[in-house]
């Protein structure tokens, strides 16, 4: 049964230095969470907090309504699944997945043909029936990821947790791994928090994503949320390439360089900071509001053509995503407007 999780004024130190620091969270119970933040944000560690690999300096944290925070980590029932996937090399795929059982005291251990048949179901469940009786070594990269995350689901756990799983792994396998994992989670329904680097990886696995900045957490919500109503500017910088631009806002109207453009948001006054992304430009010729602004650079990305753009004299270079078909080249002037606003006071 799915259990939620909260981190209550959750805090750790090493030595001086604060790797949490007053983190508040709640996980819903069946939820898959994605952790999202630059290296050093405290995501790991929270993780470590959750497994009982580490205790924390302050704060509690609860199992459901259990207090969990002194539980010692063998009997919190939680599943870890590392990047490197520490699969005991000298043991079958089969006893891998059986590991966690085995060890377990006697009375507790389920009998040796109830242990098969879990390893059996698991083997199912990852894909990779028939292949119990090979080796760590005889397998891909992807196919071992998915042995350590039976292996994590052997024990029966109560909560999942997953650090950086496909990291070590090439771009196509993570690509196909992100939906084969978020099947199994639905199949499953573990409260499951994911930490990872790739703000793809987690805006599309994800139900909510929890955005981790200085030992803190910025803002959790729905992918959708995260994108397009960041709650801080670290989040709004942080998140899906976007520039930072320096303006000055008068209520309705804000002054990007010599350009002067008209927004809904009528609360802000003085100094402020105007977060772009690509998409959030479009062409704009013969509107009355176009920016006339000038390509530095074009390239190719995937299905669509980029170009690079200069707004002003003095403002950091913007890109602009274009369809295929727009013949754009170095040198051109672009008109385009903004179609999306994300505006914070200094």
């Amino acid at each position: 049964m799915a259990i939620a999780i909260t981190a209550e004024g959750l805090a750790k130190s090493f030595g001086e230095t604060a790797a949490i620091a007053g983190l508040d969270l709640k996980v819903r119970a069946g939820e898959l969470m994605a952790l999202l933040g630059p290296s050093g944000s405290g995501k790991t560690t929270f993780l470590r907090l959750v497994a009982g690999l580490e205790m924390p300096t302050a704060g509690r944290i609860l199992f459901g309504d259990e207090d969990a925070t002194r539980v010692p980590v063998r009997l919190r029932r939680v599943g870890f699944v590392f990047q490197h996937y520490a699969l005991f090399r000298h043991m079958t795929v089969a006893d891998n997945i059986a590991y966690g059982l085995r060890v377990r005291p006697r009375r507790e251990r389920p009998q040796a043909g109830e242990i098969d048949r879990r390893v059996r179901d698991l083997l199912d469940l990852v894909q990779l029936g028939g292949l119990g009786k090979r080796y760590p070594a005889q397998l891909s990269g992807g196919q071992r990821q998915r042995v350590a995350l039976a292996r994590a689901l052997a024990v029966e756990p109560r909560v999942l947790l997953l650090d950086e799983p496909f990291g070590a792994l090439d771009a196509k396998v993570r690509r196909d791994l992100r939906r084969w994992l978020r099947e199994v989670h639905d199949r499953t329904g573990h409260t499951t928090l994911f930490v990872t680097h790739d703000q793809e990886e987690a805006l599309e696995l994800a139900d909510r994503v929890a955005i981790f900045n200085r030992g803190r957490v910025d803002q959790v919500g729905t992918p959708d949320e995260i994108l397009d109503q960041p709650a801080t500017p670290f989040v709004a910088g942080f998140v899906g390439e976007a520039v930072r631009l320096p303006v000055d806002a008068a209520g309705r109207w804000i002054r990007l360089g010599p350009h002067s453009i008209a927004t809904a948001d009528g609360n802000i006054t003085g100094p402020a900071e105007l977060f772009v992304r690509p998409r959030d430009f479009a062409l704009a010729d013969g509107a009355a509001d176009a920016i006339p602004a000038r390509v530095v650079a074009v390239r190719r990305t995937g299905p669509a053509r980029r170009a690079e753009l200069v707004l002003a004299p003095g403002l950091p270079t913007v890109e602009i995503e274009l369809p295929l078909d727009h013949a754009v080249a170095r040198g051109d002037v672009l008109p385009v407007r903004l179609a999306k606003i994300r505006l914070f006071a200094k």
